[in-house]
C-alpha cells in the first residue's frame, strides 16, 4: 500500500469520526430519550463558527480573531453549541415528535441565514479562512499529518464513548430510556421528564457543537454551504444505518455512510462527463436513500441497533410461565 493512500484512508477515517461524534450527540437526543431534533447542522454551525472565531489570527473588518489555542476553540464551541441547545429545548422542549422537529428545522434554517448575512462576524457567504489546523507544523508531510489528525480525532471518539457509555449505564441513563419507553410510567415514579428531556438535549448539542468544531479546524475553513439541512439527513442516515440507541452503532453508522458518500463522489468523478456533474452529485443523496432503504427492511433497527426493553421483558415473562 503506497503513502499517498494510507495518507487518503487517514483523511477519510478522520472525516468520519467527526461525523461520529455528531451522530453520538444526536444518540443522545433520539437513541436515549427519543428526541426528534432535524436542527442538526443548527449546532454544528454554532460550534465550528464560535470555535474559529475563537482561533483565527485578527482580520480586518471582522469580529473576533482572538488567536486562541486549538483546544480553547473546541470548548467553546462545544459550551456555545450547548448554551443554544439549552435556549432552543427550553422553549420547544414540551412539543412532541412532528412539531418538535419543525421547531428545531427553523432554528436550523435561522441559524444558516445568520451565518450567511451577519458578515461582520461570520464572514458571509465567503465564510472564515485560515482556521488553525491541528499539527499544523507537519503540514508538509501529507502522511505525518493525516495519522496525526486520525489519532487526535480517534481519541477523541474514544473518550466521548467511554463517557456516553458510563452515563447510560447510570441513573441517570436508565431515566432517560425509561421516558423514551413510556414517559407516563417514568413521570408516576417520581422522574421529571421535562427536566431529563432538556438536559439530554443541551448535551447532545454540545456533543454536535464540538464535531462542527473539530471539522472546520481539520478542514481550515468553513462557509454557510457547510451547515445545509443535507447535512442533518446524512447524520439522521448515519444514526439509522448503524443503529440507534447504541453508540458502537452510531460510529459503524458514520464511517460507512461517510464511505457509500465518498465512494459515491468517486464514482460521478471518473463514470459521468464533466459537464453532467453537477446533475450527478444528487446521485449521492439518491445512494443513502437506496442503502438507508435496504436497512430499514432487512434490520429496521440498524446494524447495531439496541433492542427494546420492554420486547426483552415480554419474552422472559411468558418464557418463566412456560416453566
Amino acid at each position: 500500500m503506497s503513502l499517498d493512500l494510507i495518507a487518503y484512508v487517514a483523511f477519510f477515517l478522520t472525516m468520519a469520526l467527526t461525523y461520529a461524534i455528531m451522530c453520538l450527540g444526536l444518540n443522545v437526543q433520539w437513541g436515549q430519550t427519543g428526541l426528534f431534533n432535524v436542527g442538526i447542522a443548527a449546532f454544528v454551525a454554532i460550534g465550528a463558527y464560535v470555535s474559529a472565531l475563537l482561533t483565527t489570527p485578527d482580520a480586518p473588518g471582522r469580529f473576533g480573531g482572538f488567536d486562541m489555542p486549538i483546544a480553547i476553540g473546541w470548548l467553546g464551541g462545544a459550551l456555545f453549541a450547548g448554551l443554544a441547545a439549552w435556549l432552543v429545548g427550553a422553549l420547544t422542549i414540551r412539543l412532541r415528535s412532528d412539531y418538535l422537529a419543525i421547531a428545531t428545522f427553523g432554528v436550523a434554517v435561522t441559524v444558516q441565514l445568520c451565518v450567511l448575512n451577519l458578515q461582520p462576524l461570520t464572514g458571509g457567504a465567503f465564510g472564515i479562512g485560515f482556521i488553525p489546523r491541528p499539527f499544523g507544523n507537519l503540514a508538509g508531510d501529507p502522511l505525518a499529518f493525516s495519522l496525526s489528525n486520525l489519532a487526535l480525532m480517534a481519541g477523541v471518539v474514544l473518550a466521548l464513548y467511554l463517557a456516553l457509555q458510563h452515563l447510560a449505564r447510570s441513573p441517570w441513563g436508565r431515566v432517560l430510556r425509561a421516558i423514551r419507553e413510556d414517559e407516563s410510567a417514568a413521570q408516576a415514579l417520581g422522574k421529571r421528564p421535562i427536566r431529563f428531556r432538556l438536559q439530554a438535549f443541551t448535551i447532545g448539542g454540545a456533543i454536535m457543537g464540538l464535531a462542527g468544531a473539530a471539522q472546520g479546524h481539520f478542514i481550515g475553513f468553513i462557509a454557510p454551504d457547510n451547515y445545509l439541512p443535507i447535512l442533518t439527513f446524512q447524520v439522521w442516515a448515519m444514526l439509522i444505518v448503524g443503529g440507534s440507541g447504541n453508540n458502537r452503532g452510531a460510529i459503524l453508522g458514520a464511517v460507512l455512510v461517510w464511505g457509500l458518500w465518498a465512494l459515491s463522489a468517486a464514482a460521478a468523478s471518473a463514470f459521468v462527463p464533466p459537464e453532467q456533474q453537477a446533475r450527478a452529485a444528487s446521485l449521492q443523496i439518491v445512494m443513502i436513500g437506496v442503502g438507508l432503504c435496504l436497512i430499514l427492511l432487512l434490520r429496521p433497527r440498524g446494524i447495531l441497533g439496541a433492542s427494546n426493553p420492554l420486547a426483552s421483558l415480554t419474552g422472559k415473562r411468558k418464557q418463566t410461565s412456560r416453566e
